[in-house]
C-alpha cells in the first residue's frame, strides 16, 4: 500500500456518487493550506485501515499551490510509518474551500472540500464531494472532548453519521 490517501484517491474516484457532500459553509483562510494537521476521525476507507496517527504537513500554502507529506502508522502510532508526498492546488474562485491534489505525479487526480471549520482554525471538516468521505482535522493530537463534541455536532448537521467515523 502506498499511503492511505493515494489509495482513497483511487477508490473514492471508482465508488458511485451519493447525493453529494453539502457545499462549503464559508471561506477559508490561506494558512490552512500550511502546517500540520492531525486525522480526529474519517469515514471508513480501504486504504486507511490499519493506519495509525496519521498526520498531513502542508507547505507553501501561501499561494495557489501547496505540498503535502502524508504520513500513516502501520498498526501502531508507533509502528513503521508510510509517508506519501502529494501536490495540491487550491480550485480558483473557491474562496479557498476547495482544492484538488494530485497523486503518484498526476496520474491521480482528487478534488477535496473544506466543509466547516473552527473560528480560531483549531479543526477543518474535509470531504470529498461526492459525499462518500468526511474527516475531522485538528491542528493538535487530539481535542479535547467539548471541542470535539461540537465539531462533531457540525459534521452531523451536514448530513454525516457521526456513528460510522472511526477515531484516531
Amino acid at each position: 500500500m502506498r499511503s492511505w490517501v493515494s489509495g482513497l484517491a483511487a477508490w473514492t474516484l471508482a465508488a458511485p456518487a451519493p447525493a453529494g457532500a453539502p457545499a462549503p459553509a464559508r471561506p477559508v483562510a490561506a494558512s490552512l493550506y500550511s502546517g500540520r494537521w492531525w486525522d480526529i476521525a474519517h469515514t471508513p476507507n480501504s486504504r486507511q485501515r490499519d493506519c495509525h496517527a496519521p498526520t498531513s504537513d502542508f507547505t507553501g500554502g501561501s499561494g495557489a499551490t501547496f505540498s503535502i507529506v502524508q504520513t500513516c502508522h502501520k498498526g501502531s502510532a508507533n509502528g513503521p510509518a508510510e509517508v506519501f508526498r502529494a501536490r495540491g492546488r487550491i480550485v480558483a474562485g473557491s474562496a479557498n474551500a476547495r482544492f484538488r491534489i494530485a497523486f503518484l505525479g498526476g496520474l491521480i487526480s482528487q478534488e477535496y472540500w473544506i466543509l466547516d471549520h473552527a473560528p480560531d482554525g483549531r479543526w477543518a471538516i474535509m470531504a470529498t464531494p461526492g459525499g462518500h468521505y468526511v474527516w475531522l482535522l485538528s491542528r493538535v493530537p487530539a481535542l479535547e472532548a467539548a471541542t470535539r463534541a461540537v465539531a462533531l455536532r457540525r459534521i452531523s448537521a451536514l448530513g454525516y453519521d457521526v456513528g460510522r467515523l472511526e477515531p484516531r
